[in-house]
Order: structure tokens, then C-alpha cells, then sequence
């Protein structure tokens, strides 16, 4: 019986770390920031501090605010010529340019047809994908012509996150992913247990449970453990082909291992 038993034992252990996506750590820079936004390509690196939006890399450092619309509640900088403030207590979007000047900004409750906002991501062209709690559906919203090119069916759960590029849209909710393409169809329906967050880059995601995350590759439906020392995730990025970790004092910047 042992032989079967240890021949057993190893088949199982090697089918299991295969369900886990190795790290090779590359480094950790200490950080003041309250919330880590984004990082770019050239090391420039956008955080929040008191409500305050900054763009910070080796030459200088530029910011934005707009106290009048209070508390800043996300930040997308997919597109770094279009970036996204949403103000979700004033139910307002500000875009701004790359070096952060004001170049466009949303009152959705002066639109001739009212939006009751609580989720933003950035989409193609002049559109930004929204979640309306009124009609509980996602749209996609072109801001220069203010007319809707999308409207999915009514999504009747909690709604989490919202993650976009420019030809897909993940919605989280309590109990799904659900993703769509640019034309607001609808790709897939998948039923998962406890994620809360969400972080993309290049068509991945990685989610987060708990204090662990799980990687769910392009195409694929099982998203995977990722392994990471014992760090408190406060916030974590996908962005360039690498993970960041923010644990409130230092930013740890991880290479995936994968497939």
C-alpha cells in the first residue's frame, strides 16, 4: 500500500502547485501616499494624499485638486491623456491631461437625463462605462456628445468593482464576474466566492480574498493563488507585467511567474 499511497501523495502535490502562480521578488520603495493609483512605463507614479491627486517621477512632481467636489473616490489612468477623477459624493467626473490641467468635467445630475453614478472606468474614444444604480445596468457614456452607446440588461446584484480597457469591461459583484466587450455583449457570467477587488493589465486581472490574491489569466474562467510573503494588502496593482503590493509604508514590486 505505500507505494500507491506516496505515488498518490506526489500526483496530488504536483496537480496542486500547479494552482499557484509563483513571484520572484524585485524590490520595495518606501512610499507616503494614502492610496497608490497607478504606475506608468517611465516609472511615474500617481497616488492620492489628502484628497489630493499627484503624478510624481525622477524629474518632478505635478498634482490636482478640486476641494469643492470632496472626497476623490477612484482614479483611472489607463489613458494617461485622458485621465478619470470620479467625485462619487458630487456624482461628478473630472478628465485630465497628462499633466494633470482639466480638460473636461461630468455633472451627471445636470444631464438632461439624470445618472445616479457609483462606479467609473475609462473606455475607447470620448466614453466612460458606468454603473447607474437607478436602472442597475453598466453603459457605456460619450461624454462629448452625451448620448449613451451601450446599455447592458439589469445587473441585480451588489456591485464591487469596475475595471476596463479599451475593448473589454469587468464588473464585479458579490457574486460574479461579469465581463463584456465594447459593444456591451456580454463575453461571460462567472460565479466565484468572496472576491472583493480587482486590479487589470493586458486582458489579466488579479482579485483579491481576503488578504490573498488569485490571478485569472486571459481566456480562462479558474482564477489561481498567487504566492506572496505574508505582507497586509492594503492595495495591490497589475500594471507593465509586474504586481505591486502597498502595505500602507512601502510599495513591494513582484515579476509574476507564470505560463
Amino acid at each position: 500500500m505505500k507505494p500507491v499511497f506516496f505515488l498518490f501523495l506526489f500526483l496530488w502535490t504536483s496537480a496542486f502547485s500547479q494552482e499557484i502562480v509563483e513571484t520572484s521578488f524585485v524590490k520595495k520603495s518606501k512610499m507616503d501616499a494614502e492610496r497608490i493609483v497607478s504606475i506608468d512605463v517611465f516609472g511615474s507614479v500617481f497616488y492620492l494624499n489628502n484628497n489630493v491627486f499627484y503624478k510624481k517621477n525622477s524629474i518632478d512632481k505635478i498634482s490636482y485638486n478640486n476641494l469643492q467636489l470632496g472626497d476623490l473616490e477612484t482614479v483611472d489612468v489607463f489613458n494617461p491623456l485622458k485621465i478619470n477623477l470620479f467625485y462619487k459624493n458630487f456624482n461628478t467626473v473630472v478628465i485630465l491631461d497628462n499633466r494633470l490641467a482639466e480638460i473636461f468635467k461630468i455633472d451627471f445630475n445636470n444631464l438632461a437625463t439624470y445618472k445616479n453614478v457609483t462606479h467609473v472606468s475609462t473606455g475607447h474614444d470620448n466614453t466612460l462605462w458606468l454603473f447607474n444604480q437607478d436602472t442597475q445596468q453598466l453603459e457605456l457614456y460619450d461624454y462629448r456628445t452625451n448620448t449613451n452607446r451601450v446599455y447592458t440588461l439589469p445587473i441585480q446584484e451588489p456591485v464591487l468593482d469596475l475595471k476596463s480597457n479599451y475593448n473589454t469591461c469587468w464588473l464585479l459583484t458579490k457574486t460574479h464576474l461579469f465581463v463584456y466587450n465594447y459593444f456591451g455583449s456580454l463575453l461571460k457570467k462567472m460565479k466565484h466566492d468572496g472576491f472583493t477587488s480587482m486590479s487589470e493589465g493586458n486582458n489579466h486581472l488579479i482579485l483579491k480574498k481576503d488578504n490573498y490574491l488569485y490571478y485569472l489569466k486571459h481566456n480562462t474562467e479558474n482564477p489561481i493563488l498567487v504566492s506572496t510573503p505574508k505582507l497586509l494588502i492594503n492595495q495591490f496593482l497589475l500594471t507593465n507585467g509586474s504586481l505591486y503590493i502597498y502595505d500602507n509604508e512601502f510599495l513591494h514590486e513582484y515579476q509574476l511567474i507564470k505560463d
